[in-house]
């Protein structure tokens, strides 16, 4: 008689790169909406409310801006899944005189790639025409340590995705809690999605060369961040205080 052997139950389910690389997007996905909601980009009655992360979000649905943010999306996606993208901007700029006025950076850490050299990618609102920022905008790196050369270290337990998306919800709340200190955007403003990617990089047609969006004389303020086993995310944002004179 045979019999079938059980397999030991595991709560802490490894998260594959294409596992690690659909929370990314999807984060990704909600917190633009997020932030072209709370910066009022759009006009309320551009955004569905929808239940996401324990949270209520709000989404837009306009299905221009809805197809453009896919686009951009689709191809953050692919770059996630070859390891060639570092960091994700959104950068909010005045309509008038393109003035870059936030600045919202999520860096990416790749884990098991960790590379210094890099170019940037960016794509805009259908209002601007696509850019694609410099390759070296001088943007920051993330480098090794010595302690990398190390004798290796007890590995790190796997987080759960539970796990994971209770540190995005927190992310979103911070982002969410944060328009209480931002000036506000008095001022008919624009976005732009940039992509800073290494330099070997595949990049479509659709995607050109721009400047890395800085926003000068800026105040920083760092943000929670959040890990899967492969990647983690660090977030600030870079903000123009109002000129006092």
């Amino acid at each position: 008689m045979m019999q079938q052997q059980q397999r030991p139950t595991n709560s802490r389910n490894q998260i594959t790169l294409r596992g690690s690389t659909k929370i990314i997007v999807e984060f990704f996905e909600y917190c633009i909406n997020s932030l072209l909601f709370q910066r009022g980009l759009y006009a309320p009655e551009y955004f569905k409310m929808t239940k996401k992360y324990g949270l209520n979000m709000l989404v837009t649905n306009d299905p221009e801006v809805k197809s453009h943010m896919r686009e951009i999306l689709k191809q953050v996606e692919a770059w996630l899944m070859a390891c060639k993208v570092e960091k994700l901007i959104l950068a909010i700029k005045s309509k008038e005189t393109m003035t870059v006025l936030e600045r919202w950076q999520f860096d990416i850490h790749n884990t098991k790639d960790q590379s210094s050299t890099f170019s940037a990618s960016t794509k805009t609102t259908s209002t601007d025409p696509f850019s694609r920022p410099l390759a070296g905008a001088g943007q920051d790196t993330t480098s090794t340590t010595a302690s990398s050369l190390s004798s290796p270290s007890k590995p790190k337990p796997e987080k759960t995705e539970k796990e994971i998306q209770t540190e995005i919800q927190a992310i979103l709340r911070q982002i969410t809690a944060s328009v209480s200190f931002l000036p506000m955007l008095d001022e008919k403003c624009t976005w732009t999605i940039l992509c800073q990617t290494e330099k070997d990089a595949e990049v479509p047609a659709t995607w050109s060369d721009a400047d890395p969006h800085l926003v000068h004389n800026a105040e920083q303020v760092k943000l929670r961040s959040f890990s899967t086993n492969l990647h983690k995310i660090d977030a600030l944002v870079a903000y123009r205080l109002n000129d006092d004179l």
